[in-house]
C-alpha cells in the first residue's frame, strides 16, 4: 500500500525551485490516480538528515515506585499518544528540524469489527457499513437562513472521538425502527496493525528519529533536542523512563573535527620546531589565525571539517609566504653590508619585501583559486 518515487535534479540546483516543479506535476498526476491515492511530498531533508535517535523505555511494573501506583497502568498506547502529541510538536517546533517520527507503541484506531452472523440475521450488507461509517464524525454547513433581514449560518457540529457515538449510528431500517451499528459490529479503541516495533534494552520503548534540514548546523541543532528533551523530562508521564539518546550524528562531527585540531596542533608545532630561529614566520601563524576566528565570528561561520582543513594547509602557505619574505631581507641585507650601502635598514627591508610581494601575491591566490 505504499510506493515512493525518488526525483534526482543536478547538483547545486535550487532545492526550493525543484519542490515547487514536482508539486505542479503531482497536481497533474493526482487526477489520474485512483480517488484513495493521495500522492504527498516528504519533507525538506538529505539523506544523511537522520540527526538523533531517541528511546523512551516504558518502565516494567517492578521498576515503578511503589509511591507510583499509576505509573503501570501506562500502556503502550497513552505513550505512543504522548509521543505523537505532546513531543513530537515541541521537537518540530525546533528551527532546523524537518521531520519526527515515533517508532514502536500502539497507535489509537477507532475499529469497526462487523459480525457476519448478526449482519445475515438483520439483513445488512457490509457495504451499507462502510457507507453509514464513511459519513460519521463530519462537520458540514447547512447553508443560512434570513431572518428578519439579518443571515443566520447554520451549521452540523458532529464531530466525537466516542466509540458510543458511533456505535449508535444508524446503518438501516426494519419494521419501523433502525438497525444501529452496535447490534451487527462490535465498536471500540483498539492498536492499529503494526508492521514494526521498537525497543531498548530488552524493554518496550518508542524510539523517535529526528530529522534535521539540508542547512541546519548540526552541532547547534543536537544542542537544541537535547535542551528541548531535558526540558520535556521533567514532566513525563509516571510510566516513562528518562529519555536515552540512541545515536548523535554530532558525535560523528565532533570526532571528524578533534581529529583535524589535533592535526592542525601537531603541524603547528613541528613548523615552530623546525622554524624556531625565525620568528616572523612563528608570529604569522598565531596571528593569522585569530584573525581567521575574528571573521569566522562576524560571519557567524562555524567550525567545521572543511574550515578546519583549510585551516590546516593555510598555515603550511603562511610559512611559504614568511620563508620567502624573511630569505630575501636577509639576502639584502647581507648584500648591502658587503657593498658598504648608506641605505637604512627599515629601507632595505621595505624594498626587500616588495621586490617578492608580487610573486608571493600571485601564488598565494593561485592556491586559494584551486
Amino acid at each position: 500500500g505504499l510506493s515512493i518515487v525518488y526525483a534526482e535534479f543536478e547538483w547545486g540546483s535550487d532545492l526550493y525551485r525543484n519542490r515547487q516543479l514536482v508539486a505542479e506535476r503531482i497536481g497533474l498526476a493526482r487526477e489520474r490516480l485512483p480517488r484513495d491515492v493521495n500522492p504527498i511530498m516528504g519533507p525538506v531533508s538529505s539523506i544523511m538528515g537522520e540527526i538523533m535517535l531517541i528511546a523512551l523505555p516504558l518502565r516494567s511494573p517492578e521498576q515503578t515506585p511503589s509511591a507510583a501506583p499509576l505509573a503501570a497502568s501506562l500502556t503502550p498506547m497513552q505513550a505512543r499518544e504522548y509521543v505523537d502529541f505532546v513531543m513530537r510538536p515541541r521537537l518540530l517546533a525546533i528551527p532546523g528540524v524537518s521531520q519526527v517520527i515515533p517508532i514502536g507503541g500502539e497507535v489509537r484506531t477507532l475499529r469497526v469489527s462487523p459480525d457476519s452472523r448478526k449482519m445475515a440475521q438483520f439483513g445488512v450488507s457490509l457495504s451499507q457499513i462502510e457507507q453509514a461509517v464513511r459519513g460519521f464524525s463530519t462537520n458540514a454547513g447547512g447553508g443560512f437562513v434570513d431572518l428578519n433581514q439579518r443571515e443566520y449560518l447554520i451549521r452540523l457540529t458532529a464531530r466525537t472521538t466516542q466509540p458510543e457515538d458511533l456505535a449508535g449510528i444508524a446503518i438501516g431500517w426494519r419494521d419501523g425502527r433502525p438497525i444501529t451499528l452496535a447490534q451487527v459490529a462490535t465498536v471500540g479503541f483498539f492498536a492499529g496493525v503494526k508492521r514494526g516495533d521498537a525497543g531498548y534494552a530488552g524493554d518496550s520503548a518508542i524510539v523517535i528519529s529526528v530529522q534535521k534540514q539540508p542547512q541546519a548546523n548540526s552541532l547547534r541543532l543536537t544542542s537544541d533536542l537535547e535542551a528541548a528533551l531535558a526540558e520535556l523530562a521533567q514532566s513525563l508521564p509516571l510510566g516513562f523512563s528518562k529519555p536515552k539518546v540512541l545515536f548523535r550524528q554530532a558525535d560523528f562531527i565532533q570526532a571528524a573535527i578533534s581529529n583535524v585540531m589535533h592535526a592542525l596542533r601537531d603541524g603547528a608545532v613541528m613548523v615552530a620546531i623546525i622554524l624556531f630561529a625565525t620568528l616572523i614566520s612563528l608570529t604569522a601563524i598565531p596571528l593569522s589565525l585569530a584573525v581567521t576566528a575574528l571573521i569566522f565570528r562576524a560571519l557567524d561561520q562555524s567550525i567545521n571539517v572543511m574550515t578546519l582543513g583549510g585551516l590546516a594547509i593555510a598555515i603550511g602557505e603562511l610559512v611559504d609566504d614568511a620563508v620567502v619574505d624573511v630569505e630575501n631581507i636577509l639576502r639584502r641585507l647581507r648584500q648591502a653590508r658587503s657593498d658598504g650601502s648608506k641605505t637604512s635598514i627599515i629601507e632595505i627591508v621595505r624594498q626587500s619585501s616588495l621586490e617578492v610581494r608580487s610573486g608571493i601575491i600571485y601564488a598565494t591566490a593561485i592556491v586559494i583559486l584551486v
